[in-house]
């Protein structure tokens, strides 16, 4: 194959990713710069190809320039956020990684790869002028649609974490809740809002793995004008929450820098805009949650101790439904009479066999797998009971008779022979080592090899 041919198939490949590819050389001057790039940048590839970077983009400099850096340090740059202008006076915001590229240990230049977020950002801003709009009618101010009421269950241990979030509706302090995706926090959540003294004021919920860290920081804290260029003097959704509550759902995907400034706020109960220097006290109840167990996100980095034992005043794990299993046909059953009046269908139950296969599913995706699978049984259902010709195809391969227990005597076998094959695999087929992980005699484990014909024993030395 041709080094030119070569060429042209990475120029290809390069050209068909999603994303802005930028890359220049030592000198400054731009040697490939596909499609999408051209587009983030409001800009034409002709315009940039084989110009100097800093004609193109004016407001750049040696120093803000991801790019420049990265040839002058030969350090790569990781998730950085830019705004700068093009030649055409149009502003752009990316997310970038600016890397150094390097052959036979010499570095040749620097390769960039963005994401445009302005529309993201302009999207969000709207969301909040909106919310800013709608905050002086007390009719939209509460935002809640779930009660106390909507949390259906027969689970002792579920119906006490209910009575004791009942309890905390009527405090102020900050709440931490946990549980797995689809359990049902945002709505536990809102219900303890409904039933505050709150109820009549703002309860607004942002998702904090939605956005980039200077974009999130904005939304919460708000922008004081000229703090950026365009930015203009906007309320921040701490403001905008002011007598309510504020649910920050996936805390611990916020930036560890921006939780540092978040733990400030709780702790004195003022925000400052972005870039201005007038503090506003705001009585805000925060209340966090959290897909993965608190104390794993702060072994992984992700959730600073201090701001966990700021929020854990009043913490409640929401239990999945596999740990709730009187709660699958309670649940079922609701959900049938909800699609029955939004499909207008009239479905009267579930087929025993069904019953079974949704008391004996994992349901990884807890009560909003359930309710999902339900609704695709009453759009193709075509008799007035679910039967098992109805359910999802993923249910149907997770039946009853997969779950039933094995004989003793075939489980014993089984999980023999597997312990036996991992040993040796271990042991890169030592009987002697085996034996000896096993605590069993070489001769005991030399016989249960050839009994069990399916272990295959590895050449030892």
């Amino acid at each position: 194959m041709s080094a030119s041919y070569s060429e042209k198939i990475l120029e290809a490949i390069l050209a068909s990713i999603d994303e802005g590819i930028h890359v220049i050389d030592l000198e400054g001057n731009t040697i490939f710069y596909n499609e999408v790039a051209a587009a983030n940048d409001g800009m034409k590839v002709s315009e940039v190809l084989n110009v100097p970077l800093l004609q193109v983009f004016p407001s750049l400099t040696e120093k803000s320039s991801t790019l420049l850096q990265v040839i002058q340090t030969g350090k790569p740059i990781y998730h950085k956020e830019q705004s700068y202008m093009n030649i055409h006076g149009k502003k752009i915001e990316t997310v970038s990684s600016t890397l150094p590229i390097y052959v036979d240990d010499m570095l040749i230049g620097a390769v960039e790869i963005a994401k445009d977020y302005s529309s993201l950002k302009e999207l969000s801003q709207r969301l909040i002028d909106i919310q800013a709009a709608g905050k002086p009618k007390k009719a939209q101010a509460n935002s809640t649609v779930y009660t106390f009421s909507d949390l259906l269950t027969n689970n002792p241990d579920f119906q006490q974490i209910i009575s004791q979030g009942k309890k905390a509706a009527q405090s102020s302090s900050s709440i931490l809740v946990y549980g797995e995706s689809g359990v049902g926090k945002e709505l536990f959540v809102q219900s303890i809002h409904h039933a505050s003294p709150r109820r009549t004021s703002p309860f607004i919920a942002q998702n904090c793995a939605a956005l980039p860290e200077s974009l999130l920081e904005s939304l919460l804290f708000g922008t004081a004008k000229g703090s950026y260029t365009g930015a203009v003097e906007r309320q921040g959704l701490f403001e905008l929450a002011n007598g309510g509550t504020l649910f920050l759902d996936e805390l611990q995907s916020m930036p560890i820098e921006l939780q540092a400034k978040l733990l400030r706020v709780l702790e004195d109960g003022v925000v400052r805009r972005i870039g201005g220097t007038k503090s506003t006290v705001v009585d805000v109840r925060v209340i966090a949650a959290m897909n993965v167990p608190p104390k794993k996100a702060i072994e992984a980095s992700q959730l600073r101790p201090d701001l966990y034992y700021r929020l854990n005043i009043l913490s409640y794990e929401l239990p999945p439904l596999r740990k709730r299993p009187e709660d699958i046909v309670l649940l079922s059953e609701h959900f049938i009479e909800e699609f029955n009046r939004k499909l207008r269908r009239h479905i009267e139950g579930i087929s025993n066999d069904v019953r079974d296969l949704l008391l004996h599913y994992h349901w990884p995706g807890n009560v909003r797998e359930l309710k999902h699978a339900i609704e695709y049984m009453i759009n193709t259902a075509e008799t007035k009971e679910l039967t098992i010709a109805d359910v999802p195809l993923f249910l149907q391969n997770h039946s009853p008779e997969a779950a039933k227990l094995l004989p003793l005597r075939e489980a014993l076998k089984e999980t023999e022979s597997k312990l036996i094959t991992e040993a040796l695999l271990q042991t890169n087929g030592n009987v002697l080592q085996a034996s000896k992980l096993l605590n069993v005699p070489r001769q005991t484990l030399q016989y249960k090899i050839q009994k069990y014909r399916n272990v295959s024993e590895p050449r030892s030395k």
